[in-house]
């Protein structure tokens, strides 16, 4: 799940990343928390012990097989400091802001003739709780909260309607994806698969990075959080191979190998994500979004991955290869990845009773979520019945959801901006705006596939100033949806386009999604090569998803 990861990062600790045990695959510890989820994994010491000064690294083309000690003789005993104690209460600048911006634009600015005196008012308390999310004077849930309280105090809506949001489906999906996301790290299935795919074309550094994109592409439709496929299955693996190749983070050696797995796992998760509906939580919220501006999407996960193949394949199979001429690495060859992964599958020993009802168990959800529609089952009563399966089975148990802090934490502060931005629409506030923007493009004489690029590019770049891909969607995606239909744009491709450049701006800078806090966290890329990277392959990305997408999509009947 992507969760806010508004902290800087430009100083962060290098850490060394252990492979899961199993006595840690089935703790029920959080793997992980709110309100910061990714900062405070990286804290976790279960999974990460600071590294002391790196030694002089091996020559670039050594690359020696070690055994599972790797780590731990690559470290020094860890000295633990007491951390400072945390902030009481709001910060006062960001919440001084925060609530000025609301006052002025309640308080200051116009009402247009347009909108009602209601959502007036709660366009003021939306925009509020938006700069807070962005500004973070609380934690994300506690500042949401907030708002909530404070559209209610005012009478701006009643009770029963603030809440409203709190029973929708889609947004207990996405709760249900935390906990499916958890087994697939507690079996151990994801490192499992994983492993598999190094075995089998790991003999090259390329190979390696094929393999472990193929993984993650497989995994995606039945583990919907790109996060914690990163932290809890990808990272781990790519730390330990590269540590056996002498690539260290924070360190010179860290270019032998470790930053071009790293930079090549985080540039293709987003095309991961993109190529299921069920592979990220916010691709299922963008279609529930859509539906309340009329956007009726038939056979969403099938209608979903038909438009989204061609162009997300082709960018999983070029990333890759494009990371590896602008930035390679030092080490071409890896003969000996392979026989690390058969000693690892070797370690692990044959496949669990539990690794193989969370097969199962997936295997049955994705085939509900793709034939509900013909048998009548509800994407989240299929999730539903995958966790029920789970709970009685033993898989998981009730402990390990009620210890995935940030599931709850997401159902509350995702319920309040989809419940306000609902009432927004109902209010007229959302067709207001739109209709505004597409008389600023008409007097521009544009082209509905013009007025389409150009709301397209709008909505990307402004993840700059966005540290979740929920949260953007919860601020912006019906708004934007809304424009690109007074525009003229047809509705079913704006809001899959809408939506598959959701997953793809993840990959800009190290906080634009909770992966991308953590594979900064590793330790592996420089910060100034996260936004040089992250902005070309942004670019890459857009003029492959453009220009396929467009015969794609034509040949598809969506314009």
């Amino acid at each position: 799940m992507e969760s806010f990861a508004l902290h800087s990062l430009s100083t962060a600790t290098t850490y060394s990343f252990f492979l899961p045990s199993r006595s840690y695959l089935q703790s029920p510890q959080p793997i992980f928390k709110s309100p910061s989820p990714i900062l405070r994994t990286l804290s976790n010491p279960l999974l990460f012990t600071p590294l002391s000064k790196p030694h002089k690294p091996n020559s670039p083309s050594h690359f020696t097989l070690h055994s599972s000690q790797i780590e731990t003789s690559s470290t020094v005993p860890a000295t633990h400091t007491t951390p400072p104690p945390p902030p009481q209460g709001a910060k006062i600048l960001p919440l001084i802001a925060s609530i000025s911006i609301g006052l002025i634009l309640r308080f200051v600015i116009p009402k247009p003739v347009q909108v009602s005196q209601q959502g007036w008012q709660l366009l003021s308390i939306f925009v509020s709780t938006i700069a807070g999310l962005v500004l973070s004077p609380l934690p994300v849930g506690a500042w949401a909260f907030l708002g909530l309280t404070t559209s209610i105090v005012t009478k701006t809506l009643t009770f029963s309607t603030a809440f409203s949001a709190f029973t929708n489906d889609v947004i207990w999906l996405i709760v249900i994806s935390f906990f499916f996301a958890r087994g697939f790290v507690k079996t151990g299935l994801g490192d499992r698969i994983a492993t598999y795919f190094v075995k089998w074309l790991g003999k090259s550094t390329l190979g390696l990075s094929y393999g472990l994109t193929f993984s993650e592409a497989l995994i995606a439709p039945a583990m919907p959080s790109t996060t914690a496929r990163a932290g809890g299955v990808f990272l781990p693996i790519i730390k330990s191979l590269s540590l056996s190749a002498g690539s260290k983070p924070g360190d010179s050696s860290s270019r032998k190998l470790g930053s071009y797995l790293i930079q090549s796992q985080f540039q293709s998760a987003g095309n991961s994500s993109a190529l299921f509906l069920t592979a990220a939580a916010q691709n299922l919220l963008c279609l529930k979004l859509a539906e309340e501006l009329g956007v009726i999407i038939s056979s969403p996960w099938v209608s979903w991955f038909k438009a989204a193949t061609l162009p997300a394949i082709v960018c999983l199979l070029a990333t890759p290869l494009i990371l590896y001429s602008l930035y390679p690495p030092e080490i071409k060859d890896t003969p000996e990845a392979p026989a690390i992964a058969a000693k690892k599958l070797e370690n692990m020993g044959p496949v669990t009773r539990n690794e193989w009802i969370m097969m199962g168990t997936m295997l049955l959800a994705v085939s509900l979520w793709v034939s509900g529609d013909a048998l009548g089952i509800p994407s989240v009563v299929a999730a539903m019945i995958g966790l029920s399966i789970l709970l009685s089975l033993g898989v998981l148990n009730w402990d390990d959801c009620l210890s995935e802090k940030s599931a709850w934490d997401t159902l509350t502060w995702f319920a309040v901006l989809v419940g306000m931005a609902g009432q927004l629409t109902n209010l007229g506030v959302v067709t207001w705006m739109s209709d505004s923007v597409a008389k600023c493009l008409q007097s521009f004489s544009l082209s509905w596939p013009t007025a389409f690029g150009v709301l397209q590019a709008s909505y990307f770049l402004i993840h700059y100033m966005f540290a979740s891909q929920t949260g953007h969607v919860g601020a912006l995606y019906s708004a934007f949806l809304a424009m690109h239909l007074a525009a003229g744009v047809p509705g079913v491709l704006a809001a899959q386009v809408l939506a598959y450049n959701t997953n793809l701006f993840g990959a800009i800078t190290h906080y634009s999604s909770g992966q991308a806090a953590v594979y900064y966290g590793a330790g592996y890329v420089d910060l100034p090569d996260v936004f040089k990277m992250g902005f070309v392959m942004a670019v890459i990305n857009a003029l492959i998803w453009g220009i396929v997408g467009t015969f794609w999509w034509k040949f598809l009947g969506l314009y």
